[in-house]
C-alpha cells in the first residue's frame, strides 16, 4: 500500500513491517496495534500464494471487531473477501467452536475467535495470539500454537501486561535477560512513546478534539483506579504479585470475558432462574457517604457461583439503600444474604433480619472475621469455584486488599483505590460467606 504513513504511526508500521518468524509486543492499552495488526493480517492471507491467518482473542467481541477491520483493509487494497459472519468449526475432541471468518479469493481464510486451544490443533498457517497475557491457560495455547506455523507460518504474540506471573512476562523476560535463545523480534510501546509518535494528534483528528499531549496524558493518568492499572496497563510495567492477597493468576482463572452483570430486572434471562433449583446469594457492605454500599448476588450454577448483579450505591439516604436491599431479599431464588452490620449497617441488619428471618445474617466485621471472610474468596477463587465479570473496578479492588500482619502476630487487612476502600472485595467475600453456608441455612429452616 502507498503512503502507509497516511493511515499508521512509526510504531504502527515497524510492526506491519516486521517479517520475523516470531515476534512479541508489550503495549499500552488502546495504541491501535490490533488495528494495525489486522492489516497485517490481510497482507498475509489476501495475497497470491497467501496463509490462512488464526487470531486468537480475548472474547467474542474483540473478534468480531478484529474481522470488522479487516473488511476494511480488504477493501482499501482492492482484495475480494467475503465476510461468512460466524461459522461453527468442529475440533478435535468434538467440540463446536463460533469463528468469525473472512476468505479471500486466493482461497485463504482469516479466523477470528475467543482464545481455544482446540480450534487450531492440527492446523497451519500463521497465529496471532492477541492480549496473551489475559488468556487463562497461556501455555496450553503457545503449546497448541507453536506447531501451526511449522511449515512456513509467523507467530505473533500482542497483550498488556498482567502481572509477572505470567507466560507473556516471562517470555519479554528471555528475550531481554537471558540472551533471546527462542529469538523474538521483540517490540515494547509504552503509552509515552505512541503519544510521541503522533497518537494523539491521531485521535484529535477522529474525534475532532484539540487537546495537548501534556493534556492528554495527565487525563489518561487520572482516569485511572490505581497506580497499579496507570504502571500495569499503560506504561509497560508489570505489577509485582510478591505482595499481592489475590493474584493475577487467580484472576485470569476466574474472569470470564463474556460474562456481563444485568439488572435486578433482567436477571430471569441472564440466570437460571426459570429452573426450580437456582439459588442467588448476596453479600452486602453498607456504607453512606465516604465509601460504596456494594450488593453483589452470585448465582450457583454447579459448584461454581457465577457474577450476576453488582449494585453500587454512593451518597444514598437510608431508606433508599435499605430499598435496594429488600428488592433482592423478596426474590424467591435468593436464599442467603450475609450483610455487613458494622457501624451504619447495624441498623439496617437487624431490621432485614426482622423481615427476612433466616434469609438474613448479620455479620459484624471484626479482625478473625475479615480473615474468615478473606480466605474464604481466596479460596474459591484458588479453587476456580467463583466466575467474575472482567471489570477494572472489581479488579482493582480484589487486586488492592494487602495482608499485614502485626510484630504481634495478628493479620489485618488493608488497600483501597480511588473511588472505595475495597467494598466491592468485602461484598464479594460476604457473598461466598453467604454460598458456603447453604447447609447451615437449611438446618435453620429445616
Amino acid at each position: 500500500m502507498k503512503d502507509i504513513e497516511t493511515y499508521f504511526l512509526p510504531y504502527q508500521i515497524a510492526w506491519i513491517c516486521d517479517k520475523a518468524h516470531l515476534r512479541i509486543c508489550e503495549k499500552s492499552r488502546q495504541v491501535g496495534l490490533s488495528y494495525a495488526d489486522s492489516y497485517d493480517s490481510v497482507r498475509k492471507a489476501g495475497v497470491k500464494g497467501g496463509r490462512n491467518v488464526w487470531v486468537m482473542s480475548r472474547d467474542e467481541m474483540q473478534a468480531k471487531q478484529y474481522i470488522c477491520y479487516c473488511k476494511k483493509w480488504a477493501r482499501v487494497l482492492n482484495y475480494a473477501a467475503h465476510d461468512w459472519g460466524e461459522q461453527i468449526f468442529v475440533a478435535r475432541n468434538g467440540k463446536p467452536i463460533q469463528v468469525q471468518v473472512l476468505s479471500f479469493a486466493t482461497g485463504t481464510s482469516i479466523c477470528a475467535l475467543s482464545s481455544n486451544p482446540d480450534a487450531i490443533a492440527g492446523k497451519s498457517g500463521h497465529v496471532k495470539l492477541d492480549e496473551f497475557a489475559l488468556h487463562r491457560n497461556q501455555r496450553t495455547l503457545y503449546a497448541v500454537a507453536k506447531p501451526v506455523i511449522q511449515w512456513g507460518g509467523t507467530l505473533s504474540i500482542i497483550s498488556t501486561h498482567r502481572g509477572i506471573g505470567s507466560l507473556f512476562y516471562e517470555l519479554l523476560a528471555d528475550s531481554r535477560q537471558r540472551g533471546n535463545v527462542i529469538g523474538w523480534s521483540l517490540h515494547s510501546i509504552p503509552i509515552q512513546s505512541a503519544v510521541e509518535q503522533g497518537l494523539v494528534e491521531r485521535i484529535n483528528q477522529k474525534t475532532g478534539g484539540a487537546e495537548s499531549r501534556e493534556a492528554w496524558l495527565a487525563r489518561q493518568r487520572a482516569e485511572c483506579i490505581d497506580e497499579e492499572q496507570w504502571l500495569q496497563e499503560y506504561c509497560c510495567v508489570p505489577a509485582d504479585e510478591s505482595t499481592a492477597f489475590i493474584t493475577f493468576e487467580m484472576l485470569n482463572a476466574c474472569e470470564d470475558p463474556n460474562l456481563r452483570l444485568a439488572s435486578i430486572e433482567e436477571l430471569p434471562s441472564c440466570s437460571q432462574l426459570s429452573t426450580n433449583n437456582s439459588e442467588l446469594f448476596l453479600g452486602v457492605d453498607v456504607a453512606r457517604k465516604h465509601d460504596l454500599c456494594v450488593f453483589d448476588v452470585g448465582e450457583r450454577v454447579g459448584d461454581v457461583l457465577w457474577d450476576r448483579v453488582r449494585i453500587e450505591l454512593e451518597n444514598k439516604s437510608f431508606s433508599e439503600i435499605k430499598s435496594e436491599l429488600y428488592r433482592l431479599l423478596r426474590l424467591p431464588q435468593l436464599k442467603r444474604c450475609c450483610l455487613d452490620a458494622t457501624g451504619l449497617g447495624m441498623q439496617l441488619a437487624e431490621e432485614a433480619k426482622a423481615d427476612f428471618g433466616w434469609k438474613v445474617e448479620p455479620i459484624t466485621f471484626t479482625a478473625p472475621i475479615k480473615e474468615e471472610l478473606a480466605f474464604g474468596l481466596r479460596t474459591a477463587l484458588q479453587d476456580r469455584a467463583v466466575r467474575l465479570v472482567a471489570d477494572d473496578k472489581l479488579r482493582a479492588d480484589l487486586r488492592g486488599i494487602k495482608k499485614q500482619v502485626s510484630l504481634s502476630g495478628n493479620i489485618r487487612f488493608a488497600g483501597e483505590t480511588s473511588d472505595s476502600h475495597c467494598d466491592r472485595f468485602w461484598a464479594k467475600a460476604l457473598r461466598q460467606h453467604a454460598a458456603r453456608g447453604k447447609e447451615q441455612m437449611w438446618a435453620m429452616v429445616a
